[in-house]
């Protein structure tokens, strides 16, 4: 587990984008990829780039149960607007959150990811560890599941919604297992509030209780973090 310091998002983002062009020059083909506001300053850098994508692969980490694509909270519409209206992929899949029948979405996506294994995971850090939607107590060999989100995600989450009752309270997202197969995995985290999930994820056991505590056995992970959210190391 590598650890790299820097002043701020933009730099974050500058170096996650560094680490991504040296990968793709070793041949990288599928790249993993994450919403919410972590890692924005990273696709930022990708838009604002001559890289070409369209010969790439992206898959999600997960998506809202109940909103469709079109739904301007969902994942899908976050990474359209933030990354695939101006980068195309050859393949972009995320989860289906209106499937019928959701275990065996869950199925079908977890083959997806087999068929094509992940060279290059980008993941953020829940306040509660939690890495996707895999919330604490999730088992270490989980695959792509269904996910009852807890309070504490569901509040964190509320920020882009109008009100708390419009959060989703249920997710489809990789499993832990599943995402400890990606080849190399980039971890960023900013500001305080993240603090506390940083210093147990690189510095306390590996436990269920903090899912992220599972990447000390990954041979290949990066974690960007600002001073604040590296003030407790």
């Amino acid at each position: 587990m590598k650890i790299i310091t820097i002043n701020n998002q933009e730099e974050g983002g500058k170096l996650a984008f560094t680490l991504l062009k040296e990968k793709l020059a070793a041949g990288a083909k599928t790249l993993g990829l994450a919403t919410g506001s972590t890692p924005l300053a990273f696709y930022k850098e990708i838009v604002n780039s001559q890289l070409d994508l369209s010969k790439l692969t992206s898959i999600n980490l997960d998506e809202y149960v109940g909103l469709s694509a079109e739904n301007p909270q969902s994942y899908a519409y976050f990474m359209q607007q933030h990354l695939f209206a101006a980068k195309p992929f050859k393949d972009s899949f995320l989860p289906n959150g209106l499937a019928a029948d959701l275990q065996a979405e869950a199925q079908r996506y977890e083959e997806l990811i087999e068929g094509h294994p992940i060279d290059f995971q980008i993941l953020g850090i829940g306040r509660n560890g939690h890495i996707g939607f895999n919330e604490p107590g999730t088992a270490f060999d989980s695959t792509t599941h269904v996910v009852d989100l807890s309070p504490s995600t569901i509040e964190a989450n509320s920020r882009f919604f109008d009100k708390l009752e419009d959060v989703p309270t249920r997710a489809i997202s990789m499993g832990i297992a599943s995402v400890m197969k990606s080849k190399t995995i980039v971890l960023m985290a900013y500001g305080e509030q993240k603090a506390d999930a940083i210093e147990r994820m690189v510095n306390g056991s590996v436990t269920e209780d903090l899912p992220a505590s599972i990447l000390q056995k990954h041979p290949d992970v990066v974690i960007i973090v600002d001073e604040a959210a590296a003030s407790k190391l």
